[in-house]
């Protein structure tokens, strides 16, 4: 395809490894770039939910996700160019090391992958806080690895001194690729972590807009920010119609679906609520730590993923939300549960009771579950008719005993059951992206209009 006229200029930040501070770096950007003046669209190659929510803190935008092994490698570009839209710059944050995909022997799902589908130039960010020469040759080798990515600057983080940054750029100068600045060390913007990685915007709102500040004058400081958009001018993205939520003709009443939100339930996909909206549902916010009762009316109770088991204890002392919660179930109401959100159905959750809408038992005792999935619906649920095929993806240490529900199990997986689920009732750990089957949206909110008992 030809770059589309007047493409948005796009800089994707990539890193040589996991932890070189490619999110403080990417929301850094994001935020320098918006106080100068420009309207950001910040992205997140791959499944993650986390990090987007700092792009979202500092751009003012809803955040996005662009994973082709979740949609599709088609549909990369159109939903670049819908998330574009209203936008005069994007920044795409990549994920792990900028070849690290799907395999080991290739780098489906990569940022490279994503990189070379938008036509996008690259940011490498290196950690260099102990290097000399020797990041020369680290960038030579990300330089020359793949020929079709274009490797269009560098950024050297955690540097000690500004002298520690000549001297970089002094060792990389005879590559000819530029060095776009050096970020000093600076332990104060370290983005706290635990078991899942960092810990989320919502969960830090009180510092949030101090940190987001504090990154883009860190940012303003270490780079040059007319060069970083000179590189993503070159941005060549391909033209393509912007991928647009298809919209179903309401056949019955309105649906409204009651979504969790607040620091306990974080993890939710923009394009999946847009997806809903377009299917008909009018979609209205709940916070299980603080609301006493879903919203009235309420038809379908969409529990997306997060850390309920940070906030066991507060969770299981919401007693009127949580029984609800069991009241929506037992009069009808449908539940569509991922990850975080089966956990809160779960009887207990490391011994703190919580709503019983699925008769297992959760703790947080198990090594970490990570990766794609190939799923299989095992029997008809609200997201998928039996035997239906989606992508998803796991990411998370705890377990539930029963590990899924038999006969009413939500996926087959790689050949195991996986999950819980019924006419009215989908729970399970693995995240879907509805981008590439927005029929999921039209499911759940079908579902919501049924006649309750």
């Amino acid at each position: 395809m030809s770059p589309a006229p007047g493409s948005v200029p796009t800089i994707v930040v990539g890193g040589v490894a996991s932890d070189v501070g490619k999110t403080s770096v990417a929301t850094g950007l994001m935020a320098a770039l918006r106080h100068a003046g420009h309207t950001v669209q910040g992205f997140k190659v791959g499944p993650d939910f986390i990090d987007p929510g700092y792009h979202a803190a500092a751009t003012g935008r809803p955040p996005r996700n662009l994973d082709p092994f979740l949609v599709g490698e088609s549909l990369i570009a159109p939903l670049f160019h819908h998330g574009t839209r209203g936008a005069d710059v994007a920044v795409v944050e990549g994920v792990m090391g900028l070849f690290d995909g799907v395999a080991p022997t290739d780098d489906r799902g990569s940022t490279a992958h994503v990189a070379r589908l938008l036509g996008a130039p690259v940011v490498l960010v290196v950690d260099a806080g102990a290097m000399a020469r020797s990041a020369a040759a680290v960038v030579h080798g990300f330089a020359t690895f793949d020929p079709d990515v274009t490797l269009a600057g560098v950024v050297f983080n955690r540097v000690g001194s500004e002298g520690h940054t000549r001297l970089l750029a002094q060792a990389v100068a005879p590559l000819g690729i530029p060095v776009l600045g050096g970020l000093l060390r600076d332990d104060a913007l370290v983005t706290p972590s635990r078991h899942l990685g960092l810990v989320p915007v919502e969960e830090r709102a009180s510092q949030t807009a101090g940190v987001v500040a504090s990154l883009a004058a860190w940012v303003r400081q270490g780079l040059d920010l007319a060069q970083v958009m000179d590189v993503a001018r070159q941005a060549a993205v391909p033209a393509a119609r912007p991928w647009t939520p298809p919209r179903t003709r309401p056949t019955g009443r309105a649906v409204r679906v009651a979504m969790a939100q607040g620091a306990a339930f974080t993890f939710r996909y923009t394009t999946n609520v847009e997806l809903l909206v377009a299917a008909g549902a009018e979609v209205v916010g709940v916070d299980p730590l603080v609301d006493e009762a879903l919203p009235p009316g309420t038809d379908v109770l969409y529990l997306g993923g997060g850390f309920p088991e940070v906030h066991a204890v507060d969770l299981a002392g919401n007693l009127a939300l949580r029984d609800a919660v069991r009241r929506h179930a037992a009069t009808g109401g449908t539940i569509v549960a991922e990850c975080g959100g089966l956990l809160y159905l779960c009887t207990e959750l490391d011994g703190q009771p919580m709503t019983g809408i699925i008769p297992a038992a959760a703790t947080m005792d198990s090594p970490l579950t990570i990766g794609y999935r190939d799923v299989v619906a095992h029997t008809d649920n609200p997201v998928a008719a039996a035997r239906t095929r989606l992508r998803g993806h796991e990411f998370h240490r705890s377990t539930t005993v029963p590990g899924h529900g038999g006969d009413r199990a939500a996926w087959t997986v790689d050949g195991r059951l996986e999950g819980f689920a019924g006419p009215r009732l989908h729970a399970s750990y693995v995240h879907t992206h509805w981008a590439a089957t927005p029929e999921v949206a039209d499911r759940i909110v079908a579902a919501g209009r049924r006649p309750r008992t």
